[in-house]
């Protein structure tokens, strides 16, 4: 076979063949490994005639002489139309408000550049489609909320209030909100919020979720949007006092068991919900209504989800259940949804509860004065099993896996079980996953962070299940995508952070930052060999943190925990604990001085924990960064992460709680402290800028 015809069609799908890994070495993509991606996507390459097909099929499906429904333009440029009309033709151009203009392209057959931003209407001839005009970048941090501002960010399942049944929820997140804003935050990121599964309880981490347009409704706090009363009935007639108490005792989180109580309760609020004479009934009609299809084809997912059972009695992978429930267009999902109307129907009820919630969250941060608010987190992709999946199978490859090839943070490489956009089924359906996931994370928000922003320019994929290894990079309409992000972000008033670690396309940080994109620059990150950076390296285009949720706190770090941790669930070995202690010892000795040396501590004396704690959030403080997010790990000193990835059992990944009702979290003398040592660090900041 043809190596160059294989590369050809390999390009032509959007792989790339050669590549830089993250020590800066050239790679490149072996046949068999662009063979079995390519074949995932659908275009075979096991021999020429194979790929005189594929091809074929490609130009069929994205040619250049196929329209696409939406194109994306910047305000005030031309739009390039020649690949589908010729200079000279007449265009009608239908802005959002109904007003209309009218014109001819150009000699180069341009459309002149538009001054309005938004979605519009043209007509060339009998050709129509969408126009969507991009400002120049998104709303920025110090628009919003002046110069060097901060925030917090928290796991939003750890937070604890009486009453909670054993898992943070959105009033609990309230609480937080204006106990955070009396500190003088201005923003509160949080964990992810997405649809999880109904029926497969098992499956918990926010990062692997099955839809990224709703929500995870165990989160709901049904006494803030119902009523304590109601609430206290249902807890009472389903017998659940007991259980919701000891879960609520319990050090870490319990999800299975979590998940049966809530949904117990859930179903007999919505039991008595539906029988009428309520008078939020409305509210929920006009949610259901405003949902639309995606929030129909959402819940009908959840039903048929929790009834396509295995011979063992267990939730399948939707490509597994009957041809006919597949699709979510076919007849019989429809008839399936008639004939389950209430539970389809209890579902969407618990969309609005969450959503309601998470309302009200979003309204008590701003009314306690956070000019930001909640940021939300969007993961970098859903379950290929799920309903994002299932509902716009034309938009996602369901059988394709993302995740990152070996690189610094991780030598093997990893696969993390999701699926991702197809780039092709992306711009036939006019981005409409794309925007409406948008639409759906900046509904309760004043921000948000994208996890794994490279995604926007590309994504590491292989099949799934495969080794990380057999993976290569899949190309994404970048540019097309960023406009949509600036103009979503620009409708809602958001901004927006993007995760940027890992292996970075070269020039990649600098075009986000021109669309007033932040990156992010982790404290423990900063350093090459022992050697960090000062404060005043720290890049001003860059949200600063200490941590994330992936990686060890401050005093988890300052005393290895993650060492010790590493080696009980055996990613060290123990014979390797002093070599790996060694070289912590030197990272702590640089970040000791650092730290000493913007403090202005003299000597070099190694700081106690707490003292480098405490040290760490002044040394944020003084960065240039337009925006620093304190986790509240790092706010109260613990020790624990809440994920070690590439963990699944041993570690508690995704169930540790936080130390104390949320209402009250951050008025302990240390974290106070903390918060008003950061508060003083960026007036400092503020003040020397000017």
């Amino acid at each position: 076979m043809n190596e160059r015809r294989l590369h050809e069609l390999a390009e032509a799908a959007g792989l790339s063949i050669d590549w830089v890994d993250a020590d800066n070495r050239d790679q490149r993509v072996s046949p068999e490994v662009l063979r079995g991606v390519l074949a995932e996507l659908g275009l075979r390459a096991d021999s020429d005639a194979d790929i005189d097909a594929s091809l074929d099929k490609l130009r069929s499906t994205s040619g250049g002489a196929n329209l696409p429904p939406l194109l994306t333009v910047d305000r005030h440029h031309a739009l390039d139309l020649q690949p589908y009309f010729s200079p000279g033709e007449r265009w009608m151009l239908t802005l959002e408000d109904g007003e209309r203009r009218e014109g001819r392209l150009d000699d180069q057959a341009r459309l002149q550049g538009v001054d309005r931003i938004g979605y519009h209407q043209v007509s060339i001839g009998d050709r129509h489609f969408g126009l969507a005009v991009a400002p120049a970048h998104c709303p920025t941090v110090t628009e919003i909320a002046g110069e060097a501002a901060w925030g917090l960010t928290v796991q939003l399942y750890g937070l604890r209030r009486p009453g909670d049944g054993g898992l943070g929820d959105t009033q609990a997140l309230e609480a937080l909100a204006r106990n955070a804003a009396a500190h003088g935050a201005q923003a509160l990121g949080i964990s992810p919020v997405h649809a999880m599964f109904s029926a497969h309880i098992e499956q918990y981490s926010p990062y692997s979720p099955s839809s990224r347009l709703f929500y995870n409704v165990l989160h709901c706090a049904p006494g803030s949007i119902l009523g304590e009363r109601p609430l206290r009935q249902a807890i009472e007639s389903c017998g659940l006092g007991e259980e919701l108490a000891r879960l609520e005792g319990l050090e870490l989180i319990d999800w299975p068991a979590i998940a049966r109580s809530r949904q117990r309760l859930l179903r007999a609020l919505y039991d008595d919900f539906r029988t009428g004479g309520n008078a939020q009934a409305q509210d929920f009609e006009s949610f259901r209504a405003a949902g639309g299809e995606a929030l129909e084809n959402h819940c009908r997912f959840e039903a048929l989800h929790g009834h396509m059972l295995s011979a063992e009695g267990h939730p399948q992978h939707w490509r597994h259940w009957p041809e006919h429930y597949r699709d979510p267009g076919d007849p019989a999902v429809k008839r399936f949804a008639d004939e389950h109307a209430d539970e389809v129907s209890y579902h969407a009820f618990c969309q609005w509860l969450m959503a309601r919630g998470l309302e009200r969250a979003q309204q008590a941060a701003k009314a306690a004065g956070m000019p930001i608010g909640l940021i939300a987190d969007l993961a970098v992709g859903a379950d290929g099993g799920g309903s994002q999946a299932w509902s716009r199978q034309g938009e996602l490859l369901a059988s394709l896996s993302v995740g990152a090839p070996p690189d610094i943070m991780n030598r093997d490489g990893q696969n993390w079980g999701i699926s991702a956009f197809s780039p092709w089924g992306l711009k036939q359906h006019g981005f409409r996953a794309f925007i409406e996931m948008l639409r759906a994370n900046l509904a309760h928000a004043g921000g948000m962070r994208i996890d794994h922003v490279l995604g926007l320019k590309r994504l590491w994929v292989m099949p799934a299940g495969a080794d990380p290894k057999q993976g290569v990079y899949l190309n994404f309409p970048f540019d097309d995508m960023l406009r949509l992000l600036c103009l979503e972000a620009w409708r809602h008033g958001a901004v927006i952070l993007g995760e940027d670690l890992g292996t970075i396309p070269p020039g990649l940080r600098d075009v986000l930052a021109a669309r007033g994109v932040l990156g992010m620059r982790v404290l423990l990150f900063e350093q090459h060999n022992g050697h960090f950076q000062a404060p005043q390296q720290y890049s001003a285009q860059a949200l600063a943190t200490t941590t994330t949720h992936d990686i060890p706190t401050i005093a988890g770090w300052w005393q290895g925990r993650d060492i010790d941790w590493r080696i009980r669930v055996g990613q060290v070995r123990e014979e390797d604990r002093t070599q790996q202690w060694h070289a912590r010892e030197h990272e702590r000795g640089g970040l000791n001085h650092a730290l000493r040396a913007d403090s202005g501590a003299h000597g070099h004396e190694l700081l106690s924990t707490e003292q480098a704690v405490d040290a760490s959030v002044g040394f944020l403080g003084h960065t240039p960064a337009p925006l620093v997010l304190l986790p509240v790990e790092d706010a109260l000193g613990l020790e624990e992460q809440p994920n070690m990835p590439g963990i699944v059992e041993i570690h508690p990944n995704w169930q540790r709680r936080y130390p104390g009702d949320s209402a009250t979290l951050l008025d302990g003398p240390v974290a106070a402290r903390r918060l008003a040592r950061l508060a003083e660090a960026r007036g400092a900041t503020r003040s020397r800028n000017r």
